[in-house]
């Protein structure tokens, strides 16, 4: 009787929908002012009218009773953070149908009460701005190399050359001499460069430092020491990069390691010495993990205490967040350097205290399931945004050893109020000598007696992973009676660099591992339909979807996103295809002395290694259903990827659809524009309606 009367409560709950996302809360940018006495962050919420995304600030301090709260700063400004100028003004970016394009309106606002005030307008796309000094500044900036000192035109004469370019109709064209020329969000990029400007404040004025042909990808402040990493820019982007430091006092830049050997994704600062995160690629190809490094007298020193057995960021895949935030962070704690950092460990995110003085020893701070998206150190506290496997992103706060975990915020609480959310079933299996583990979600009211559809749903990277996660998409699909399932299968990031490495092996271990999932799920769960499973995957997960299509036809019907289905062309049109194409489809003499672009690229052994991974190649074995995804600012995974395997299909006489969202990129499903996400998610699972004929 009592699970009876569980059953009609349960029956009762509300259903996930697609719309739901235009109700969701999406935290970004949590940052704390210089004191650690004050944490600011954005949420943005979804406006359907404007198709676009608003965005509110907030701050979290202590209250009355020491207990911390979080309290609305700002609510119709529009505005994003940029930095704290002091402990009590916040320096923020408002949007304004008024800011003339390529300028950035900046406003400073007393968290203690005020409106905003206009602080600075910059003739530049300013980012990533450092407070060094009193009315002193640092900050990164897009330039054209070839108007490298445009900022500096008055704004009559900026007018005039705007004026200029529409009478020689110069935007009817594009002039391209390098490559990667586009990048994925930021459109044709030949020529453009990111540079470094010093600011001083009063009174205003710009100085661009670093060349027109140098690229900077970081820049760090330590006291009175910038440090930059970059590269410069030739007719093709080099994969390596160099650290350079900035005397803040006098301007002078020194090389404190050159380009040539090896590439950086991170650098730590400390009071007397420069450590950085560092791979050449030679052992594992452009997916290699990096190891610690001291930097000193132009030579790299391994710190043998950090072995990176974990990737030190989060790559966890999810759809409900459309901005990011701080995922490291060094600070002096005790006398020690301290870093503290996302790990990606095997299934969900890690947060982990690395001491740079005692050999990069390693102590767990947070371990459990589900994503902390990022993070940032408060006093003695450590705030954070965390979500799991049935709630939606909130912030919270936690002792630096990991204790005393408390919720802050409530943000996303009423959107999932009353609505049935499936909790994930685990599901271990073995494949290809792996042990290997997915989950299942089930619908509500799950009857072992009644026969159910099913999606597999699989991640992109590869080097990427599924949890123990709210996933929107997925939620729906169960409420609309599938039964859903997902796996992290060879090549997925969290268990080092031997699990993830796929090289050469694309649509091999990965396809079987996939296959002996849905073997073991359809064991487990008999009464699921075998005449009614879908499949649809993005990026790695389009490539896998179109390989899946080439090698069986057990599923009724399949969407690719933003997919992969030749080789060869991908890796000659996408921005970052000369090198991870070749790499990925089994080059191993692509890094080192020995390597030769010419062959790479051109040569027939490689030409015919990259057809042989391709999907294009197998398409007159294809007979499934196949619904095409692709964004026509995608320069990630082009749009050609799909209509070129659209076309051959639809030639063979294979049923196909293909959706083209104009103004979108590779982000689509996860910070594209409200309604676009809305018409992506909307024909996906009608597709699955149609071919498993199912009745909402």
């Amino acid at each position: 009787m009592k699970n009876e009367i569980q059953g009609k409560i349960q029956r009762q709950m509300k259903k996930i929908e697609i719309r739901d996302i235009l109700k969701y809360a999406y935290p970004e940018n949590l940052t704390t002012n210089p004191s650690g006495t004050a944490t600011a962050y954005q949420i943005a919420h979804a406006d359907e009218d404007k198709n676009d995304y608003r965005r509110d600030v907030w701050i979290i301090r202590p209250g009355k009773n020491g207990q911390l709260r979080s309290s609305q700063l700002t609510s119709t400004m529009d505005a994003t953070i940029e930095f704290w100028d002091d402990d009590d003004h916040l320096v923020i970016n408002r949007k304004s149908p008024d800011t003339e394009k390529g300028m950035t309106d900046l406003f400073i606002i007393d968290i203690n009460g005020g409106e905003a005030k206009k602080w600075v307008t910059l003739p530049v796309g300013a980012s990533n701005i450092k407070k060094a000094g009193k009315d002193l500044y640092f900050f990164t900036a897009g330039i054209d190399s070839k108007e490298p000192d445009a900022y500096l035109r008055s704004a009559k004469d900026r007018k005039k050359a705007a004026e200029e370019k529409k009478k020689n109709h110069e935007s009817d064209y594009e002039i391209i001499d390098e490559v990667p020329y586009w990048m994925n969000g930021a459109g044709f990029t030949n020529g453009k460069r990111n540079s470094l400007f010093r600011m001083h404040t009063d009174p205003l004025k710009l100085e661009r430092i670093t060349s027109p042909d140098y690229d900077v990808y970081e820049i760090e402040l330590n006291e009175d020491r910038l440090f930059i990493h970059g590269t410069k820019r030739t007719s093709t982007v080099s994969l390596y990069s160099d650290i350079e430091m900035l005397d803040t006092r006098t301007g002078e830049i020194k090389i404190l390691f050159p380009e040539g050997d090896y590439e950086f994704s991170g650098i730590i600062p400390t009071t007397d010495k420069i450590y950085a995160f560092g791979s050449d690629y030679i052992k594992y190809g452009v997916n290699q993990s990096s190891y610690l490094y001291e930097v000193k007298s132009k030579k790299l020193e391994k710190v043998d205490g950090y072995v990176p057995e974990f990737c030190p960021y989060n790559s966890m895949v999810g759809d409900t967040m459309v901005g990011g935030g701080r995922g490291n962070k060094a600070v002096v704690e005790d006398g020690h350097n301290i870093y503290y950092t996302l790990m990606t460990v095997e299934d969900h995110i890690q947060l982990a205290r690395l001491d740079i003085d005692e050999n990069a020893e390693k102590t767990v701070i947070f371990d459990q399931p589900g994503n902390m998206y990022f993070f940032d150190i408060a006093g003695d506290k450590i705030i954070y945004a965390y979500g799991d496997k049935t709630s939606l992103t909130e912030i919270y706060s936690m002792n630096r050893d990991g204790s005393g975990i408390k919720k802050i915020t409530d943000h996303n609480t009423k959107a999932l109020k009353g609505r049935y959310v499936a909790e994930p079933n685990r599901i271990d299996y073995e494949s290809c000598g792996l042990k290997l583990h997915g989950w299942v979600l089930l619908p509500e009211g799950y009857d072992k007696n009644k026969n159910y559809p099913a999606v597999l749903d699989i991640h992109g990277g590869p080097r990427c992973v599924y949890g123990e996660l709210f996933f929107h998409e997925m939620q729906v699909w169960v409420a609309k009676g599938y039964v859903v399932m997902y796996t992290n299968i060879k090549g997925s990031d969290g268990r080092g660099d031997d699990f993830a490495d796929i090289r050469g092996d694309y649509g091999g271990t990965d396809y079987k591992n996939l296959m002996d999932f849905m073997d073991v799920v359809l064991a487990a769960y008999p009464n699921i339909d075998k005449k009614r499973l879908c499949e649809t995957g993005g990026s790695y997960g389009g490539f896998m979807t179109n390989w899946i299509v080439t090698q069986t036809d057990r599923f009724c019907a399949c969407a690719t996103q933003r997919s992969i289905s030749n080789w060869i062309s991908m890796s000659l049109i996408s921005d970052i295809g000369p090198y991870f194409g070749p790499d990925q489809c089994g080059d191993r003499n692509m890094f080192g002395a020995d390597a030769t672009p010419s062959k790479r690229l051109f040569g027939k052994e490689a030409i015919d290694r990259l057809w042989d991974h391709s999907p294009l190649k197998y398409a007159k074995n294809v007979k499934t259903p196949l619904l095409f995804l692709h964004s026509d600012e995608d320069y990630r995974c082009p749009l050609p990827e799909g209509m070129q395997f659209m076309q051959a299909l639809t030639a063979n006489g294979v049923e196909t659809r293909m959706v083209i969202f104009h103004g979108e990129n590779h982000e689509l499903s996860r910070s594209g524009k409200p309604i676009h996400r809305i018409k992506r998610l909307t024909e996906i699972t009608e597709w699955f309606l149609k071919h498993t004929n199912c009745n909402e």
